[in-house]
């Protein structure tokens, strides 16, 4: 999803505010990683250090994965570029969306980082990335994954350590997000980094009842055995039904083919 992306999108609050300097500069003005990691559905990702980004060896092989991408480079770093002037409108859109791109898969290699995996952690531990719905994990704070590495596969999930499932975002914008651009080895890499963020194994599960009485292990088995024989039945029953109609059929038809034979035809009557 693409977002459009201009320096009055970034003014900072002191600049907008009555506090405001008349002569506030672009250092007012919010960077585009600030902005974008600030947008509606985005809070999952960590400022990535420009430090990191400015390295080449951090971008290897990307060129060729993602359009326009020295000018989607330049957005991201806030680089100035003159040669942008000469695109259109319609370019700049494509720009903008493919700066996005790139973003996502550059976030992906830095949070394996110790900076990267740091920045995220204190994420972690303000419960950011939201909570494992299941009742019998008490809360337990997740964590962002993918289930592929390769963009536009899947979208993002959070991985709950305590139950290690993986479970939908509960808002709609997060859940728009490429779960590649977090990617398949993240929150595991974290938790062995970090050990103590390991939870217990939940020590309860959730038992069936009827009126108060647990479920027997082979109540399931009988279920569908009698569902199983249930179908078979009604299938034979079907098979019945249709042999009784043809045979039904084909006797009326004897019938009416002796009545044929025993009337003959009018000229064989004289």
């Amino acid at each position: 999803m693409s977002h459009k992306f201009g320096k009055e999108d970034r003014i900072s609050d002191t600049e907008s505010g009555d506090t405001s300097d008349p002569t506030a500069s672009d250092e007012d003005v919010a960077s585009w990683i600030s902005w974008f990691c600030s947008l509606k559905g985005n809070e999952f990702f960590c400022e990535v250090e420009d430090e990191f980004i400015s390295d080449d060896f951090n971008l290897s092989g990307l060129s060729s994965q993602v359009p326009y991408y020295d000018y989607a480079l330049d957005l991201i770093l806030d680089s100035d570029s003159s040669t942008a002037e000469i695109l259109t409108e319609e370019q700049h859109e494509l720009v903008e969306s493919a700066a996005e791109m790139l973003y996502g898969l550059i976030h992906v290699r830095f949070i394996l980082t110790s900076r990267g995996m740091s920045a995220m952690f204190e994420k972690f531990k303000t419960c950011e990335f939201g909570r494992c719905p299941r009742v019998l994990c008490n809360g337990q704070p997740c964590l962002p994954v993918g289930v592929a590495d390769v963009p536009r596969q899947s979208t993002v999930k959070i991985f709950c350590p305590k139950c290690k499932d993986i479970y939908y975002p509960r808002s709609k914008y997060q859940g728009n997000v490429d779960g590649a651009y977090f990617g398949t080895t993240f929150p595991h890499l974290l938790l062995m980094t970090y050990p103590s963020l390991r939870p217990g194994q939940p020590t309860e599960g959730y038992t069936p009842r009827i009126f108060g009485f647990k479920l027997h292990s082979s109540a399931e088995a009988v279920a569908a055995a009698a569902a199983e024989a249930a179908a078979q039945a009604k299938q034979n029953s079907a098979a019945k039904s249709r042999a009784e109609a043809a045979a039904a059929g084909a006797k009326a038809a004897a019938a009416t083919q002796a009545a044929m034979d025993t009337s003959g035809t009018p000229a064989q009557q004289r």
